[in-house]
């Protein structure tokens, strides 16, 4: 998930925050006295002070990765984290190894916020309500953070480490479908695939009219739910989209960002 503009910065200089850059091989390059462990006037800084410093860097960096993850995406790389955390580029790659280990971090908590929607979502003693639950809330989440999106609905986006918070959400959607279909509250011939895409359409409209409309979404999340609700009058859907073609649907979505 590194792209061009998190390669690390020329070595030989020093992080605004005091810590020495990279050097090209990946490696801290040495302070300007060519101690990591010294200040700038030579005297040796107190372990418990560089610890309580790259704690406090570890979490600007989350902090500033968080919030651009969800305001941008995760196509946002490390220049940018470091710049929004006040911090060196150098610094952010000595707290994580690489961008995977950013995004688990800094998506971890809001990734559990949605399975904790969709857990309870799957007591609903009516499978509906509970489908309908998962999808409003569900859809106000992703709407506020379009990184938990990507992670959510672009499948080459996943992070391996997330992929088990992802994969439970996605087997109590299932669930509920299953039973919502079961017990007549759902149309007929809805997948799995076709919640999936329309949920990339909401959060789309949720995006595009951030500015202009921020609830906008909403009404259309009221009429896909609307047109998923079985009902008389309903006419046939057609050919389902496979789970191969709604990937790769998902996978073209998620590379805009």
């Amino acid at each position: 998930m590194t792209s061009e503009t998190d390669r690390p910065a020329p070595a030989g200089r020093v992080d605004p925050d005091g810590e020495p850059r990279l050097a090209d091989d990946g490696r801290p390059s040495p302070r300007p006295d060519g101690e990591p462990g010294l200040a700038s006037d030579g005297a040796e800084r107190p372990a418990r002070v560089v610890r309580r410093d790259a704690r406090r860097s570890r979490e600007l960096i989350v902090a500033a990765a968080r919030e651009l993850f969800a305001q941008r995406g995760l196509g946002v790389g490390f220049n940018e984290v470091a710049h929004h955390a006040g911090v060196g580029v150098g610094t952010v790659y000595r707290r994580f190894a690489d961008k995977e280990s950013l995004v688990r971090e800094a998506l971890a908590a809001p990734l559990a916020e949605i399975v904790a929607v969709a857990e309870e979502a799957s007591q609903a003693e009516r499978a509906w309500d509970g489908l309908v639950m998962l999808l409003d809330r569900g859809a106000d989440l992703l709407a506020a953070n379009l990184g938990l999106r990507d992670v959510a609905l672009a499948p080459e986006r996943r992070v391996e480490v997330l992929s088990d918070g992802v994969d439970a959400l996605a087997a109590v959607g299932e669930r509920l479908q299953e039973r919502a279909l079961a017990e007549g509250d759902l149309r007929a011939g809805v997948t799995g695939e076709d919640v999936l895409l329309l949920l990339w359409m909401v959060s789309e409209v949720a995006e595009n009219s951030s500015d202009v409309r921020p609830d906008a979404y909403r009404r259309y999340l009221r009429i896909v739910l609307d047109g998923i609700r079985s009902g008389p009058g309903r006419g046939d859907l057609g050919d389902p989209v496979t789970p191969e073609q709604a990937l790769e649907i998902g996978r073209r979505w998620g590379a805009r960002g």
